[in-house]
């Protein structure tokens, strides 16, 4: 079995494919318990016209087809950024069994930032999650994205 840190290099990969395609940066990979990658994604709400079209939410579904159910039990979603309330809720409907993310998002993170979507005792799923994982690499792609989009650094 491959390590973490080689799944989310794989969605380094997925979010840098977004930043090509004028994307914020976002990667997302999905994993199946024998470690074969079964789903990708990165942001793609511009270009797709659609505002649930984020890296968690395209991986879920890419696998979900893939697989050919809904429920992706046994599976880990690797995803460079803290996920929303959206992403979260989908995580937990698909019965995903774990969750690693890179860099915490404070403005809508809900697995540390602004609130724990996780941990909430009316969930009839429970996922682990783990957090921090080469937030560093994903920080500093969002970082970079958006001094570029405001034309000057935004350490």
């Amino acid at each position: 079995m491959r390590s973490d840190e080689f799944y989310m290099h794989r969605a380094l990969d997925q979010a840098r494919l977004g930043l090509v395609a004028g994307e914020v940066p976002v990667g997302a990979v999905l994993v199946d318990a024998s470690g074969e990658i079964v789903g990708r994604g990165y942001n793609a709400p511009v270009g797709e016209h659609d505002p649930s079209a984020h890296a968690e939410i395209r991986a879920l579904r890419d696998a979900a087809v893939r697989l050919g159910n809904y429920r992706l039990d046994g599976c880990t979603l690797y995803v460079t950024l803290e996920p929303c309330l959206m992403c979260a809720g989908a995580i937990i409907q698909a019965r995903v069994a774990r969750l690693v993310y890179g860099a915490a998002e404070p403005k809508t993170g809900m697995v540390e930032s602004k609130a724990n979507l996780f941990a909430q005792p009316w969930h009839n799923h429970r996922v682990q999650v783990d957090g921090g994982l080469l937030a560093t690499q994903a920080r500093r792609l969002l970082r970079d994205f958006f001094a570029e989009r405001r034309g000057g650094d935004d350490s």
